[in-house]
């Protein structure tokens, strides 16, 4: 069995039913679409979904579709013909066609312009899509798993998504949890990074967490999930090899993971009810803005808003004290001219 069906770790009840769903939907040869937020293992659920299919021999290929421009992301999953493009002087293959009779798995599924979207839902729907610079319909026999971080449902309802696809895609719709709402999980997890980190630094001894430690770690929200904790005791670990490591040796909420405006306090003694309300409402955005790593649309699908209604709530609140630039987003967002807000 492939080593990737033994990387999903958790004995926690959210993790065993989303296991048990991932196994049930791997039998049946249709398209499944992986929600969750950052760091929370989508792609090991994908893979975990190819390697328990009847697939499992046919080949296994990963996309990221943020990782790459839409004119690049294009030719990569369609592949391309000579004269296509300036450059383009061979025949090449895209991602489809490499893998077909097995899956391909398309991380950060929200980024693809509405062009790549509506040649995907013909692959979908028929098997079949054209090279770019080309008439000739290819045929292929690809299993298409997908996942996002956002609410898709809300970029259809904007126009940004096409519903068509959204459908086809949601045969199955698997929601990872995370790591916060996983209890039991985060001690496991800190255990087993923790041996793997001492055996890459050739200890013969792992450092054990005080249960202290542990307390912190499990109170944490962990915005980055596993990825986020990965580091964080990777790093305790790397610091402390030849002593137990106690809630001081844990640095939490550091660049790996964005930081987060805490929520303010309402004041025992009363105060100021909209200068209070105004302060919660930024506290919520800039949260948002924080974990979409200042995306705007992101941000308000995230809080279920519209991106008009977000803007509008930006522009209310930061002008409440008469200072649009005074939140933790400020420094991310200022010296952006129109064009580029509207893009964030």
């Amino acid at each position: 069995m492939d080593q990737s069906l033994s990387e999903i770790w958790g004995e926690s009840e959210a993790l065993i039913e989303v296991k048990s769903r991932l196994s049930r939907a791997a039998r049946v040869n249709r398209p499944v679409l992986i929600l969750g937020e950052r760091g929370t293992g989508k792609e090991l659920a994908a893979a975990r979904l190819h390697y328990l299919s009847p697939r499992w021999k046919g080949i296994y290929l990963t996309l990221n579709c943020a990782a790459l421009n839409p004119n690049l992301l294009e030719s990569e999953l369609f592949g391309y013909e000579p004269g296509a493009f300036t450059g383009a002087a061979r025949v090449s293959p895209g991602r489809f066609e490499a893998a077909d009779g097995g899956t391909l798995f398309l991380d950060e599924i929200s980024h693809l312009s509405l062009p790549a979207q509506a040649k995907i839902l013909r692959v979908v729907e028929y098997g079949s899509f054209q090279r770019l610079g080309s008439n000739r319909e290819q045929k292929v026999d690809v299993r298409l798993v997908s996942a996002s971080n956002v609410d898709l449902k809300a970029r259809a309802a904007a126009g940004d998504f096409l519903p068509d696809l959204l459908d086809r895609l949601s045969f199955e719709v698997i929601k990872l949890p995370p790591l916060r709402e996983r209890s039991g999980d985060v001690s496991l997890l800190t255990h087993l990074f923790a041996a793997r980190m001492a055996a890459e630094l050739g200890l013969k001894e792992v450092p054990a967490f005080s249960p202290e430690a542990l307390e912190k770690l499990e109170a944490y929200d962990w915005p980055g999930n596993i990825r986020e904790l990965k580091n964080t005791v990777e790093r305790a670990v790397y610091r402390e090899p030849a002593s137990g490591i106690g809630p001081e040796d844990l640095e939490l909420d550091l660049s790996g993971s964005p930081a987060v405006a805490p929520a303010p306090e309402t004041p025992s003694g009363g105060g100021d009810f909209d200068r209070l309300l105004a302060a919660y409402a930024r506290s919520l955005l800039d949260r948002a803005l924080a974990r979409s790593r200042y995306n705007q649309r992101e941000a308000a699908a995230a809080l279920g808003l519209t991106y008009h209604r977000f803007r509008f709530l930006r522009r209310k609140y930061y002008e409440f004290d008469g200072d649009r630039q005074s939140g933790p987003h400020a420094p991310a967002l200022a010296g952006r001219g129109k064009d580029s807000l509207e893009r964030a």
